[in-house]
């Protein structure tokens, strides 16, 4: 594909047969404000969580990605209902490819097979084209989990297996395991973006790409800093919470570290006529080829709309090379 505006074509996930657009939607804001990691979120109403997901398929995504733990299967119920109302509707895209993902903590390898009908069921009965495991600490080894996610392929229950969380060795060591049922780990979901590198110094990009597993992005945009409003009016800071604020890097040295990338972004989203945000989705998807999905979430129909112009254009070589340059001094 050629640098400058172009429409984002489908990749292959891992080596996988599963073909997905470089951005899908991440659903964990569809959790209904239920349980531990759904009260992150405001309840969103049904009509709200059609728009967003009829704007984001309509407009380019192919698949969604959403987990048990959201709302204890309340965004999977959420995205079920809405994906049967765009069907009523004869939508063409009413069928995307969906991912998610089992709750590990405190469970044992059992729990992948015991709670799999649990999950189609909140799903409305669709196939699952990704199953994950969440995170890698649970009372069951590695091995364990894998042999139970590839009986689960090899019932038809699920189509492919990814993890989250995994770190390099981690991953190579499940992606060894599941060679042994035939089986390939199609992907690895973890905290990647222009202000979080960490699996570029850790190895787990090194390792993704010579296994030929993909790496999906969660939390792209690092909680909103890439969009560069906290550096435009740092007044809106002061809504989110003092813990969050310094992990996230809106603390004061944070802020201060971060500014001359954002300045790049806000440069280069006047060239392409687009927004800071969606230079920092369209850098995440290309620079390192197609190794690299993203999952940025939506709560508003507008951030939407945002998430899928990020897939209208490409930037340049150069200027893939020079936001990489730039994101280096800005990390922690």
């Amino acid at each position: 594909m050629e640098s400058g505006r172009a429409t984002a074509g489908l990749r292959p996930l891992g080596q996988s047969a599963l073909l997905v657009s470089p951005l899908g939607l991440g659903c964990w804001q569809f959790s209904r404000g239920k349980g531990i990691v759904g009260k992150y979120w405001s309840n969103l109403e049904d009509a709200d969580i059609l728009e967003i997901v009829r704007v984001s398929l309509e407009g380019g995504m192919n698949w969604v990605d959403t987990a048990e733990i959201y709302g204890g299967g309340k965004s999977e119920e959420a995205l079920a209902h809405v994906l049967d109302q765009l069907k009523r509707e004869n939508s063409p895209h009413a069928t995307p490819l969906i991912a998610t993902k089992w709750w590990p903590l405190f469970r044992t390898a059992n729990s992948i097979t015991s709670t799999i009908d649990e999950r189609i069921r909140s799903l409305g009965g669709r196939d699952i084209d990704l199953y994950q495991i969440h995170q890698p600490f649970s009372l069951s080894s590695i091995a364990s989990e894998m042999k139970a996610m590839a009986g689960l392929v090899q019932t038809g229950k699920i189509r492919n297996i990814g993890v989250s969380n995994y770190s390099a060795k981690q991953m190579t060591e499940a992606h060894r395991l599941l060679r042994q049922y035939g089986l390939n780990l199609v992907s690895n979901q973890v905290k990647y973006n222009l202000l979080d590198r960490k699996i570029d110094r850790n190895g787990t990009m090194a390792a993704a790409k010579e296994l030929g597993i993909s790496i999906i992005a969660y939390s792209p945009l690092q909680q909103g800093i890439l969009t560069g409003r906290f550096h435009q009016d740092p007044a809106q800071i002061q809504a989110i919470s003092r813990m969050r604020r310094m992990q996230s890097g809106l603390d004061e040295k944070g802020l201060a570290r971060s500014k001359p990338l954002i300045e790049s972004l806000k440069g280069l989203a006047v060239k392409y006529g687009v927004t800071p945000g969606q230079i920092a989705l369209n850098w995440l998807i290309y620079y390192n080829g197609d190794t690299v999905v993203a999952i940025p979430g939506a709560s508003k129909v507008r951030h939407a709309q945002e998430n899928i112009g990020a897939m209208s254009f490409r930037l340049e070589q150069d200027e893939l090379e020079h936001l990489n340059e730039v994101s280096w001094s800005a990390q922690k």
